[in-house]
């Protein structure tokens, strides 16, 4: 399996604060879309129910969501655990797409990771993992490491990071 995890960040770490994204920023949206598409999406039930009604389940993904206590999610395949959503998963390629915990209990499996940064301050909130050891920087858009500018004014940019070779998928 070629699992990924896909997130945005903000300059202090924080990927969702009350259930949804802190920021605006439609062109991390459409790279998160193209990037994910055709693919498997593992989350959490919080991940889940913070998707618009419109966006639920995530088109064009095969949609598994992690939940203990059970949930209604048409469209999508509720495990309880871990092993069932990685059962699922099989041997095809998939995206843990979150939340936290998610990302936390998944990491080690991870071999590549896609970051938005955004440059703003968030404060409290969900934090991202932390990727200071064992990943290396594979590609950043812009190649500089400067910033674009989204049309909604907040800047951002893409880091592609792949698990240090000499560390391996522990």
């Amino acid at each position: 399996m070629a699992l990924g995890a896909i997130w945005a960040q903000s300059a202090d770490g924080v990927i969702g604060r009350d259930g949804r994204l802190p920021w605006s920023v439609p062109e991390d949206l459409a790279r998160f879309s193209r990037l994910t598409a055709g693919s498997v999406v593992v989350m959490g039930r919080a991940t889940w129910e913070s998707l618009p009604d419109a966006y639920r389940p995530l088109p064009g993904r095969e949609n598994v969501v992690l939940s203990r206590r059970g949930l209604d999610a048409p469209g999508a395949t509720v495990v309880p655990d871990l092993a069932s959503a990685l059962a699922v998963v099989g041997d095809r390629p998939a995206w843990v797409v979150g939340g936290a915990q998610v990302y936390e209990a998944l990491l080690d499996r991870v071999v590549r990771v896609e970051v938005t940064d955004v440059d703003v301050v968030v404060g409290a909130g969900v934090r991202a993992p932390d990727l200071a050891v064992g990943w290396r920087l594979l590609a950043q858009d812009p190649p500089d490491g400067g910033w674009h500018t989204s049309r909604t004014g907040v800047r951002y940019r893409f880091r592609t990071l792949e698990r240090d070779a000499a560390r391996g998928a522990e």
